[in-house]
């Protein structure tokens, strides 16, 4: 499995948690199957750029969405501010909004 499809799957599964769906829930508004999704979001199946684009639509997000900073992802896994956006991304829009005061008190203490 591929440092690339662990991501891509984590942050499938992380906009599918936001929306409060089950694996189910969105293999049915995709057309996939649930274990195919389950396989997707645990990066173990590469899945086709077709796939991707059932998922992202059954999700309603773009595809750019599912792919936004992926580069800096994979070109290095230690590249701290992307990795803090995908974690960031992967809560609720009201607990982001807690991250960042939070992180702008730190800056601020500093």
């Amino acid at each position: 499995m591929s440092i690339l499809s662990v991501e891509i799957g984590q942050r499938i599964r992380n906009y599918r948690l936001q929306q409060k769906l089950s694996q189910e829930e969105l293999a049915e508004k995709c057309g996939l199957h649930p274990t195919y999704i389950g396989q997707v979001e645990r990066g173990e199946k590469n899945a086709t750029i077709e796939s991707i684009s059932k998922i992202a639509s059954g999700l309603n997000i773009s595809l750019s969405m599912l792919f936004e900073h992926i580069e800096d992802y994979e070109k290095n896994n230690s590249n701290y501010p992307s990795i803090a956006y995908s974690l960031v991304q992967s809560v609720s829009e009201s607990n982001q909004e807690k991250i960042v005061k939070i992180i702008q008190t730190i800056l601020e203490l500093r």
